[in-house]
Formats: structure tokens, sequence, C-alpha cells
């Protein structure tokens, strides 16, 4: 079993930045942050593979950027320019493989974006 622990949500005013970390507790082929908003469904944010490889939502391309240190097991989000919309449920997710991976979540972290 593979435990995922996430920091740094909070609330942000509009505009503003805030760093999301997650520290896996074993190395993993993938990494990254997906957001629930209430009342919507579960949405990809960001993710990175080992290999540097990212992937982004469509909306938050040029404000968010993904990091991985890989010798700490660490996936981060760094989240500037944000807006009242980006308020969600952040879940950091990873996958142990490229081919049929085994899916792992973090407990999820709470950002609010508001004056």
């Amino acid at each position: 079993q593979v435990q995922l622990v996430e920091s740094g949500g909070g609330l942000v005013q509009p505009g503003g930045s805030l760093r999301l970390s997650c520290t896996a507790s074993r190395s993993m082929f993938s990494m990254g942050w997906y957001r629930q908003a209430p009342g919507k469904q579960r949405e990809l944010v960001a993710t990175m593979s080992s290999d540097g490889n990212t992937n982004y939502l469509n909306s938050v391309k040029g404000r968010f950027t993904i990091s991985r240190d890989n010798a700490k097991k660490t996936v981060y989000l760094q989240m500037n320019s944000v807006k009242p919309e980006d308020t969600a449920v952040y879940y950091c997710n990873a996958d142990d493989a490229s081919y049929l991976p085994t899916r792992y979540w973090g407990r999820g972290t709470q950002v609010t974006v508001s004056s």
C-alpha cells in the first residue's frame, strides 16, 4: 500500500499564490493533482511522469506549474494568479506504472480562493 501525504492548502485571495506538496511512501511512475469542486466531477489539474512529461488542465495552463523531486518522492503544484473558480478539494494522485497501473489517492486538501 502506498501512502500519499498532502500539505499546503488553505485560503488565498484572488490573484494570489499557493503551493501544494505531496509525498509518496515509495517511488511512483506518475504523480499529480486532481480537484473536485462541490457538485462537480473530479478533474485532472496536472500530472507529471517520472521522465518529466506533463499534462495540464487547459484552464490552469500558464498559471499552475507542476514539478517533482524524485529523490524526495514529492510532487509540487505551484498555483499562481488563482481565481475563485480554482476553489476545490485538491487530491494528490500517483500511479505506480505506465501500463496497467495501480492508482493511489491522497485524502485531499481544501483550497479556497476568496477575498
